[in-house]
């Protein structure tokens, strides 16, 4: 049987709910009813890993229908391609070094200003659920139930309404729980906006027990660039820490530890100092073991017999196998992304029961439900796992827009569009004032003309990224993404530029920066990236980020 068929058997296609026409106005004089806003994002899904995408690799007819029920974005760009970051740009509509959090170690602000609040002053009942990851507490909520830092897949526990839990099971199966509950313990006299957050697919990848070990006989598609070898670029590509072949952890990421070496005691008020040595020796294969034992910990012995059962052969095959150079790489991408895409699966079957609840209750049509990811995800892509990069597998992310009312099924935008686009559009459609202060831009216009890119609309998305040294080592750049170009400047210790042409190099293999025949492009772009730059106010972004790896002495830190 083929992957695709297997999928679809575990994952059964929702049925497709009735449309509506597309007028907005409304009758018998009677005030218009505001929309339900429902976002579900997702942590570091891409766009290689969902079928209406064009996936090779897997089938998710719940992500799918979404799309087919209302509008896919090709190309939808994070403006800061890491998690928390990421969800301050959506929450806000502002960019990472205007709203404050360009880098994970921070803390949001969360007095500022965002979408929920003003959804709430304007009759709104919010929530917040699963995945917050913003080092603070949520504001502008009726009720909040987040992960407690990056969150735990099995019986994992929150931090809800202020009140710390721990609840059994799975995580995705447990958000999506309480979603469905909030939604119906409602106030029904009013909207709701809910954001439902994953946790899932992120690193360390461990399916559903329903899941565990389903793909263990399909080889997968090698990507390309699997064995690319960065002699083309610069030296960021080189000296990242992100490769499948040298920087996976071996217990942690590709679970090849036996039950007897998880069933060692392990002492979860360590997990915090564990982590924090993590940040300084990244590399260091124990302290995946003792974050993989935490991890089995939390199972019950009937999911930990399950667990054991479903790696018995991994773990075989890498003890046994004399493995090395290319072939240990494609080894290691085929574990990697077996666990990868297993894990996803929950998602998606997740997703459809959220949609049939909602068609059950008689909301579907008339909530706005936005599928997105906080940024995209190489998925062995250049030989890498992880993201922070400016390159397109991990700066493009989903977008996919269901709302009958006002977007013809079944449509396509090529729209140029930004994550910081989200906050502006949920208040359009709610028909409150956006704000001055937000940077982005409702994508209402494109949504209402069938995909179609208006005469004003931007020519260029613009991107900063600041974390390092840090996780991954991906140095700090900045740049802009057109129809058919990207230009990337990196900076602090480096300083070098990259200039890409995306219709004739989609891999981004080679860099035309210098290069005579491009010399009016790049003169081209480099204009249009510092008029972004006022745009957005990003005017001095090196000594922007150089205050943040500064300590209270002045004294830089690296």
């Amino acid at each position: 049987m083929n992957r695709h068929a297997l999928s679809s058997m575990l994952v059964p296609v929702a049925a497709l709910g009735s449309l509506t026409g597309c007028s907005m106005k409304p009758k018998d004089n009677k005030p218009e009813k505001k929309p339900n806003i429902i976002v579900i994002m997702t942590d570091d899904h891409t766009t290689q890993g969902i079928s209406c995408y064009g996936s090779q690799l897997i089938q998710t007819p719940n992500l799918d229908r979404i799309a087919n029920e209302g509008m896919r974005f090709d190309n939808c760009y994070v403006s800061n391609a890491i998690s928390g970051p990421s969800r301050a740009c959506i929450l806000t509509g502002k960019m990472s070094h205007i709203n404050g959090f360009t880098d994970n170690s921070q803390t949001f602000n969360g007095d500022q200003e965002t979408f929920p609040k003003l959804l709430q002053k304007s009759g709104y009942q919010t929530a917040m659920i699963g995945k917050w990851h913003l080092n603070s507490d949520p504001q502008g909520f009726d009720f909040w139930s987040i992960l407690l830092g990056q969150g735990e897949y099995y019986s994992p526990d929150f931090k809800e309404n202020g009140k710390e839990i721990r609840e059994k099971g799975y995580v995705t199966d447990i958000i999506t729980d309480k979603a469905i509950k909030f939604i119906e313990n409602r106030d029904t006299s009013k909207p709701f906006a809910m954001l439902y957050y994953h946790k899932a697919p992120h690193r360390n990848w461990m399916p559903a027990q329903r899941h565990l070990g389903i793909y263990n006989d399909i080889t997968f598609p090698e990507p390309e660039t699997l064995f690319d070898d960065y002699s083309t670029r610069g030296r960021a590509a080189k000296e990242t820490m992100m490769e499948i072949a040298n920087h996976m952890w071996n217990d942690w990421d590709l679970k090849i530890a036996t039950p007897e070496e998880l069933a060692g005691e392990y002492d979860d008020t360590r997990a915090a100092d564990i982590n924090k040595a993590e940040v300084a020796r990244a590399n260091q294969q124990s302290n995946g073991l003792q974050q993989l034992r935490a991890a089995y910990n939390r199972m019950t012995p009937e999911e930990k017999e399950v667990w054991n059962k479903a790696y018995a052969k991994r773990i075989e095959e890498f003890r046994t196998k004399e493995m090395k150079g290319k072939e240990l790489i494609s080894w290691k991408y085929q574990q990697y992304i077996r666990d990868y895409l297993a894990t996803t699966l929950a998602v998606d079957e997740n997703v459809g029961r959220l949609l049939d609840y909602l068609e059950q209750i008689g909301e579907l049509d008339n909530t706005i439900i936005v599928y997105t990811s906080d940024q995209g995800f190489f998925l062995g892509e250049h030989g890498w796992f992880d993201k922070r990069f400016m390159y397109e597998e991990c700066q493009r992310t989903p977008l996919m827009i269901r709302y009958p009312k006002a977007i013809k099924a079944g449509t396509v935008s090529k729209a140029l569009s930004m994550n910081i686009d989200f906050a502006p559009t949920f208040l359009d459609f709610a028909g409150i004032e956006i704000p001055k202060e937000i940077q982005g831009r409702s994508l209402r216009p494109v949504l209402e003309h069938e995909g179609n890119i208006p005469e004003n609309w931007r020519k260029a998305v613009y991107y900063h990224y600041y974390e390092y040294p840090s996780w991954h080592m991906v140095k700090r750049h900045y740049g802009i993404r057109t129809e058919r170009y990207k230009l990337i400047h990196f900076y602090n210790d480096a300083d070098y530029w990259e200039l890409f042409d995306m219709q004739n190099d989609k891999n981004e293999l080679n860099n035309v920066y210098g290069k005579p025949e491009y010399k009016k492009v790049q003169e081209d772009m480099t204009k249009l990236l510092y008029e972004l730059q006022q745009e957005y106010k990003d005017t001095d972004p090196t000594e922007q980020t150089i205050q943040f790896f500064k300590g209270d002495d002045g004294a830089n830190k690296h």
